[in-house]
């Protein structure tokens, strides 16, 4: 399991007790040091950016260094203090946020923290997640209860507006290329549950069709609606096919459309309320927070 950034500091302050160190070096020593898996070791944040278990060192130094026990040398490395040493001396004693506040550098720090977060220093001396963690955690939530209300009102719309919406995101997808008017609901003229189609090229010669199930929670897809709709892409001699729904696919329904082969391609109400928070269908930017940090290549000398 990996460690939280609270777990890590002693032995991040521990690996510095050699001299100067390069915050690489240490997270590779520390990662042999509590024998993290190679799954482990390369879990991502939600970013993509960066190892779960890397920024929890990187952390673990930063509040090091907020509390005076460590200090930057240059580009990626740092050294400890004498403040540190003295910390390591009782091995017994446990380094984390509540040890560090008896520091003023540090105290000010969690201070300046709490009023741009809202937390308290009774909460920050408990909590295990870096507020790296804490940011993206917080936009996972919000992004879940965004996706609930927005299928919510996609299972509200009518059939017509529902089958526009579904080509719109298609099309916001990159689905149709740069071919102008790509992308059409049928409507009341589709047949054969054909409800949308897409040109692939200006000709139409290769086209995308669509069927498009506006089914409330629970009522899902099976394998006959799945069947119909092969038959539908026969009928057109078409190869490829995206089934849409507001609800889910049944068990049969998976396994017939991966027995008809792979000219259909699934998606639930779940991933199609994903796709359209990605693609900002039905929704909009409300607030852009960019994450920054020290360019380091600046203070270079």
């Amino acid at each position: 399991m990996i460690p939280d950034y609270q777990t890590l500091m002693r032995p991040v302050l521990k690996c510095s007790e050699v001299g100067e160190v390069r915050i690489g070096h240490v997270v590779e020593k520390l990662a042999d040091g509590f024998q993290l898996t190679q799954e482990e070791r390369e879990e991502l944040l939600p970013s993509g950016k960066q190892a779960v278990f890397a920024n929890r060192v990187h952390w673990a130094k930063t509040y090091l260094a907020k509390a005076g026990l460590v200090e930057p040398t240059r580009r990626g490395h740092f050294i400890i203090t004498q403040r540190g040493k003295d910390a390591l001396i009782a091995a017994s004693e446990t380094i984390d946020n509540n040890y560090l506040k008896q520091f003023d550098e540090f105290k000010a720090f969690q201070g300046l923290s709490n009023d741009n977060k809202g937390i308290s220093a009774e909460e920050q001396e408990t909590t295990k997640t870096t507020p790296d963690e804490e940011l993206r955690l917080a936009y996972k939530k919000i992004n879940t209860a965004l996706q609930t209300d927005i299928l919510s009102k996609v299972r509200n719309v009518t059939p017509t507006f529902f089958e526009e919406l579904i080509v719109e995101l298609l099309l916001a997808m990159g689905y149709g290329g740069a071919v102008e008017d790509a992308g059409r609901a049928l409507g009341k003229t589709g047949d054969n549950g054909i409800d949308g189609v897409i040109d692939q090229d200006p000709l139409g010669v290769d086209q995308i069709y669509i069927q498009a199930k506006r089914y409330a929670e629970g009522n899902n897809v099976g394998a006959g609606d799945i069947r119909d709709f092969f038959g539908a892409l026969n009928l057109k001699k078409a190869q490829k096919g995206i089934f849409i729904t507001t609800s889910a696919f049944s068990t049969s329904a998976v396994q017939t459309a991966k027995d008809l082969g792979s000219r259909i391609v699934l998606t639930d109400g779940v991933e199609l309320a994903k796709l359209m928070l990605r693609y900002n269908i039905g929704c909009r930017n409300e607030e852009v927070l960019y994450l920054k940090k020290i360019d380091e290549d600046f203070f270079e000398q």
